[in-house]
């Protein structure tokens, strides 16, 4: 027996799994179809895979894949229609750069209180030289304090070894140490001797000196010696003396009037380090435009990376350079590709590859040594370094605001764009960072233009987070479609400075659009 109403449950179902299917469907129709990505985008695509392939080895200067990098930019810049660009007869497009790889060997160091030798475990102290092979011996140790202050006079620190303390100003940045150390070695000091904070242990000291050094083959480099103690080692050395801990060194360094002094100590330090030679190239492109005697506009992006940065057991040993820097590659070459398309310009545009960025923008500065034309007739210069970070139509980053001539036209080509300036100047963090700051201390206006440094939080998750790491890959996390607005504002803003009209030049009243 049917109890009553049971006969209409199964309708009842039936009909409502048909409404929601039709909601379900209707939902689906309503959202929009996943945009298909521009013909530009797959190229930039394409160029980013290609460059940050397993098959390229990480773009290391001085191997095969340096050989098959330049390789690949060369042909797509010949297609495009360049011309070679070095000036150097038998060069063509390559500018030869020769480096030097220095990576210290040997550390020893001895003291002597009074007349007696004091004992310190081997890994407390450590000591590096910038040649490759230096000695000081039995020179007295001259307490310096922080080294903050105006200079120490030439004559207290001649034939002394400068001993200073790590300032906590410095933590983080081992920068402002070598800064203040370059200081007392340049007035005279024999070597300088840095007594670590908590902050900074000697651990940390001697994996990150440990490293291979790099400089520009012919490059002046002297014979200097620094030294590092552990907190703990200067103890033992002080202990007896009249200063007899650091803590007593810190009480004095911070008193007001602060005078060096004399510890009581004499030290031998003695320092070698291991020479390579790596050779390896600039890549220079040239669209020449009709009146080059307007000067030349500079567009550049580094084309190397580290190889190989991992060792086993990590699965991955290569740091392929995706974001940092396929991205730019591929924008400087896609904008030359479409400025090759247009009108031809008055002035001269230059497409720069540099090598060596990574191991301390060395390609920008062999560059900025032997440029094939005059520094000073380029006007305006735009590096392309990490881009592809944020989605396209985000606002647009300067990093160089405010330091050059350059800003009023590039305001004004981002507002015919309809496209809006980034407020503040928090992009300017990474100034020396990047070949840019090269350039800049050679009087060569240049700044780095993308909506990548537009977007701060963005860009520093990827620092944290990518950053030469073996995670920078072609993937997933870049985006072609703000890759793509790049190489439109980049071509753009070359035009417009390429056009003595809009841009007569840097000692121009005019520099700037009417």
């Amino acid at each position: 027996m049917k109890r009553a109403g049971c006969g209409n449950r199964g309708g009842l179902r039936k009909t409502m799994t048909a409404a929601l299917v039709i909601a379900a469907l209707a939902l689906v129709a309503a959202r929009p179809a996943p945009r298909k990505p521009t013909p530009l985008e797959n190229t930039l695509k394409v160029h980013v895979e290609t460059l940050a392939s397993d098959d390229f080895d990480g773009r290391e200067p001085g191997t095969e894949g340096e050989t098959k990098t330049l390789r690949y930019l060369a042909r797509q810049w010949f297609d495009i229609g360049m011309e070679a660009g070095t000036n150097i007869p038998g060069s063509g497009w390559f500018a030869p750069v020769e480096l030097v790889e220095r990576e210290p060997l040997v550390s020893r160091a001895s003291f002597v209180r009074g007349r007696k030798r004091v004992s310190l475990p081997a890994d407390s102290v450590f000591v590096v030289t910038s040649g490759l092979r230096s000695l000081v011996q039995d020179a007295p140790l001259l307490f310096v304090g922080h080294a903050t202050s105006p200079g120490v006079p030439r004559a207290e620190l001649a034939g002394r070894v400068a001993v200073m303390l790590d300032s906590q100003a410095a933590v983080g940045d081992p920068q402002r140490s070598s800064d203040r150390a370059g200081k007392l070695l340049d007035a005279g000091a024999l070597a300088v001797v840095t007594i670590l904070d908590g902050e900074r242990g000697i651990e940390d000291v001697i994996a990150r000196r440990r490293r291979a050094g790099y400089a520009i083959a012919g490059e002046t480099l002297g014979n200097e010696i620094e030294a590092f103690l552990s907190p703990a080692a200067a103890n033992l050395l002080l202990a007896t003396s009249a200063h007899p801990n650091v803590a007593r060194l810190r009480a004095d360094a911070d008193a007001p009037g602060f005078a060096p002094y004399l510890l009581g100590i004499t030290a031998t330090f003695e320092a070698t380090s291991r020479e390579t030679r790596i050779k390896t190239h600039n890549l220079i492109g040239r669209l020449p435009g009709r009146n080059p005697a307007a000067g030349a506009v500079l567009m550049l992006a580094h084309w190397d990376h580290f190889g190989e940065c991992a060792a086993p057991p990590a699965e991955d040993l290569i740091c392929n350079g995706a974001i940092d820097n396929a991205s730019g590659l591929a924008v400087m070459t896609e904008t030359a590709r479409l400025l090759s398309r247009g009108r031809p310009m008055e002035r001269d545009v230059y497409f720069l590859a540099t090598t060596g960025e990574e191991l301390g923008l060395l390609g920008a500065m062999a560059f900025a040594e032997d440029p094939p034309i005059p520094l000073d007739r380029i006007v305006a210069a735009f590096n392309v370094d990490s881009t592809g970070l944020v989605p396209a139509g985000a606002p647009v980053g300067i990093v160089g605001r405010g330091m050059t001539p350059l800003d009023p036209l590039i305001a004004d080509v981002v507002r015919r764009m309809k496209r809006k300036l980034a407020p503040g100047d928090g992009a300017n963090a990474y100034i020396r960072r990047q070949d840019s700051w090269i350039l800049m201390q050679h009087d060569v206006p240049t700044v780095m233009v993308s909506s990548s440094y537009g977007n701060m939080e963005r860009l520093e998750r990827f620092m944290e987070d990518t950053y030469h790491r073996p995670t920078d890959q072609a993937g997933a996390g870049i985006d072609y479609g703000g890759m793509a607005d790049d190489v439109l504002l980049q071509a753009e803003l070359v035009r417009a400075f390429a056009d003595p009209k809009r841009y007569p030049g840097a000692g121009s009243k005019r520099a700037q659009t009417p």
